[in-house]
């Protein structure tokens, strides 16, 4: 089926290059036709250029407008993160500031306990 297929495309492109070429090469009244050709093809070739600058600047502008969607969103997230950070650091220096606190208290509480101990032992050594 494969090789059908490929003698059929052969003699089809076979068929249409000796046209052209019968075209091309006909005496001076095909001079018009072969004009005719040229400018259609100069039509063709500027027609694709047209729509492949269009494409370029189609691409070139979303391009553009995916980067600046990224960009905004990866700020946005270096926002976000930045304000965890802080917010952790400011939560963190909170609880040390207790944790120094409630230390200190345990620590004046254990020095007046054993200032009052001492106390009462210079006392009893006394009173003896």
């Amino acid at each position: 089926m494969k090789d059908q297929t490929r003698v059929i495309a052969a003699l089809l492109i076979g068929a249409a290059a000796g046209a052209a070429l019968g075209l091309l090469l006909a005496p001076e009244k095909g001079e018009d036709i072969r004009d005719g050709i040229a400018d259609y093809i100069n039509d063709l070739v500027g027609a694709a250029k047209d729509k492949a600058q269009a494409a370029s600047k189609d691409i070139k502008q979303y391009s553009g407008s995916v980067y600046d969607k990224a960009k905004t969103k990866l700020n946005n997230a270096v926002n976000d993160l930045n304000e965890y950070r802080d917010l952790a650091m400011d939560t963190a220096r909170t609880k040390a500031d207790e944790l120094k606190e409630q230390a200190q208290s345990k620590f004046n509480e254990g020095k007046t306990r054993v200032k009052n101990g001492s106390d009462e032992v210079n006392s009893a050594i006394q009173n003896s």
